[in-house]
């Protein structure tokens, strides 16, 4: 069941975290380092974006004790939450231009 997704500022900040590098696997400090927000902001976004179908979580695959660290989580956009991310932050890209009158040019995809 996917739920649809308001993208407010915080979350726009982190679909841009994952438009740095779309096919990277990241995880929570990771995407807290990238997107500024602490873990009760990020968190609750991942969430909502991975029930919107934009976002897939994966556990990381290794032995605790001999890694030295707890495993991760892994988040990576979904074939959708890609084009959902480049198409959200565009439209936020052309509301701000036309709110500070600014002209840019279009980016590729």
């Amino acid at each position: 069941m996917t739920s649809p997704v308001r993208v407010t500022a915080a979350v726009s900040k982190v679909l841009a975290a994952f438009l740095e590098d779309p096919e990277a696997d990241r995880y929570g400090l990771d995407l807290m380092r990238a997107s500024g927000h602490p873990s009760g902001t990020l968190y609750p976004i991942l969430l909502r974006l991975q029930r919107a179908g934009w976002v897939d979580a994966v556990w990381e695959e290794i032995d605790p004790v001999a890694a030295g660290r707890p495993a991760r989580r892994y988040y990576r956009l979904t074939p959708d939450g890609l084009v959902a991310a480049r198409t959200e932050i565009a439209a936020l890209r052309r509301q701000l231009d036309r709110a500070t009158g600014a002209v840019t040019k279009p980016r590729p995809a």
